[in-house]
């Protein structure tokens, strides 16, 4: 029964308040109508995909991806997020000004990894679209005798 009270409430009460999406929506397109994208910061990458090629297994390898803010207004990066714990980013905090360039350092550890490797990025920012996916790949081989040699003794 209590359930059911709390649940239930008035529903003229209920009826006063409108709730919309427009507060977590993008600010540029939540309004629905058309965004000027010249006006918005914008990502260009030299690479959005980047191959480490083959390493082996327990190395941590890094590498930099290059963008420019072609857009017309500052460019904010919010956070950026690694598909795992392996792949870790660091990005610029400060605005990235209009014409100017930066760069997004992405380190992978390949401890406990293994075959092919596909891991992404994702960066959320003030742009429009606010997300962009960078990637890195490769192939990690494991050791000759790492996995035969494992729980023996050596002497």
């Amino acid at each position: 029964v209590t359930f059911i009270m709390s649940c239930g409430g008035n529903e003229a009460e209920s009826n006063k308040t409108e709730i919309t999406t427009d507060l977590i929506n993008n600010p540029n397109t939540a309004s629905g109508k058309e965004v000027d994208k010249d006006s918005q910061p914008f990502f260009e990458f030299v690479e959005e995909v980047v191959d480490f090629g083959t390493i082996t297994q327990g190395e941590i390898v890094s590498t930099t991806f290059k963008f420019r803010n072609v857009g017309k207004s500052n460019l904010i990066i919010s956070s950026a997020q690694g598909s795992c714990g392996c792949t870790v980013p660091e990005w610029p905090k400060e605005p990235i000004k209009p014409g100017e360039d930066a760069s997004i350092a992405v380190t992978f550890n390949s401890n406990g990894k293994q075959g092919l490797q596909n891991k992404t990025i994702t960066l959320v920012a003030n742009t429009v679209p606010n997300t962009k996916v960078l990637a890195i790949k490769g192939e990690v081989l494991v050791p000759e005798g790492a996995e035969t040699n494992k729980g023996l003794a050596t002497e």
